[in-house]
């Protein structure tokens, strides 16, 4: 493939990249890849933990209960980093719903006084049902954030949250193109008027920085497959320190004092270990995956947040001037938008002809509604961009 109109611009913007490794991730050349909103292409080294994971699970023999436990406590370690270095905080989880509905649990009394729950329109499913289940338990109302013509997502929840509220759910960025949700200023209203925050990083930890000193959020959940680049199955939940007493939704084993004296196990004990580890969910263990999460999050924490964020910053750049002569017009400008996705509005009803076009160029993308989300990661190239921008002129012409 020719580099096309891959602008000298569109590469400065690019440069962050050549600090990163394109070749870190198992993705053939051929294939053009922006999905990793939905699912993150797999790391060579996470691919090898995983095959080692397995030889060792085949020779249960070989497993000692130390391993029960320390791979968890290296994770909780590495996902601490992320969330401002409070290891302590973390709790593993294995979905974004197990996170929020430790949170809506713990934020039961709030909801029992009468405060609504704040969310944002077309919100990811699972933060929607979370909410109205508990809305149903609590009698809290809902209040959804919409945004008018020309408003930003901060500017729609800031109109929305006021007294009435008491608690506020939102992402980092919308999920659905992009579209930025300033936490620190959100965070400011909350706290004027005593509401709870509660955070849905999924789509954006481990692409962009989450100022946890400014935000001081009450709960932080992220899932690890997309931006944490890890498996389906392991999640992340951050607890801020006047919740860590709450009731886990579960009552498990491994996170009673003194799991790890298995010879005393029916010493029963109403006792959990410290910080956030009454909310891990049972079978945290996950012997066949946790190494691959740490790879995972060994290779973000490697390449640094601050790198990452800056070098899809120039990929998405560029795909949006490649697509802008094809009348790609992206949801949202550059400052109103995460670094690592970008959203761009299609005729109405075309988008599974494009998307299914796409696909047969080797070019995959996201589709909610009718907004195509591109979402790179670092192994896309010039190249990548080009061919992505081909099959897309084709797909309209067609």
């Amino acid at each position: 493939m020719v580099l096309g109109r891959w602008s000298r611009r569109a590469s400065a913007r690019a440069e962050p990249l050549r600090e990163l490794d394109p070749r870190a991730f198992d993705v053939p050349p051929d294939v053009a890849y922006f999905n990793t909103a939905s699912l993150s292409p797999m790391l060579r080294r996470a691919l090898e933990a995983g095959q080692e994971a397995l030889r060792r699970r085949a020779a249960p023999w070989t497993v000692t209960p130390r391993d029960w436990f320390d791979g968890a406590e290296r994770l909780r370690s590495l996902a601490g980093a992320l969330f401002g270095g409070d290891a302590e905080g973390v709790a593993l989880v294995p979905a974004t719903s197990y996170g929020l509905a430790v949170a809506a649990q713990a934020l039961a009394p709030r909801g029992r006084l009468g405060g609504a729950v704040l969310v944002l329109a077309d919100e990811f499913p699972s933060g929607i049902y979370t909410w109205q289940a508990f809305a149903a338990r609590t009698g809290a109302p809902i209040v959804i954030a919409e945004r008018e013509p020309g408003q930003t997502w901060t500017e729609a929840v800031l109109a929305a949250l006021d007294e009435r509220v008491g608690i506020v759910s939102v992402p980092q960025v919308h999920w659905t193109d992009g579209a930025l949700v300033d936490l620190a200023a959100v965070a400011r209203r909350a706290r004027a008027v005593d509401a709870a925050l509660v955070v849905d990083a999924s789509q954006s930890l481990g692409a962009m920085p989450l100022d946890m000193e400014t935000v001081r959020p009450d709960f932080v959940v992220s899932v690890g497959y997309k931006w944490l680049l890890g498996p389906v199955g392991r999640s992340y939940l951050w607890v801020a320190e006047q919740h860590r007493e709450a009731v886990p939704i579960e009552d498990n084993w491994i996170v009673r004092a003194g799991a790890d004296d298995f010879a005393g196990l029916a010493d029963y004990t109403d006792q959990f270990q410290p910080g956030a580890r009454r909310f891990d969910a049972g079978q945290r263990s996950q012997l066949e995956v946790t190494p691959i999460a740490i790879a995972g999050l060994e290779q973000v924490l490697t390449w640094g947040v601050e790198r990452i964020g800056p070098a899809l910053a120039g990929l998405t750049a560029a795909v949006a001037d490649r697509l802008a002569p094809l009348g790609l017009a992206p949801t949202a400008p550059p400052a109103e938008r995460g670094p690592h996705i970008l959203g761009v509005t299609v005729p109405p009803g075309a988008g599974p002809r494009i998307l299914g076009a796409l696909e047969r160029h080797n070019c995959y993308v996201g589709l909610r509604g009718s907004t195509l989300r591109i979402a790179p990661h670092v192994h896309v190239t010039p190249a990548h961009v080009d061919a992505l921008a081909a099959a897309l002129g084709a797909a309209l012409a067609g």
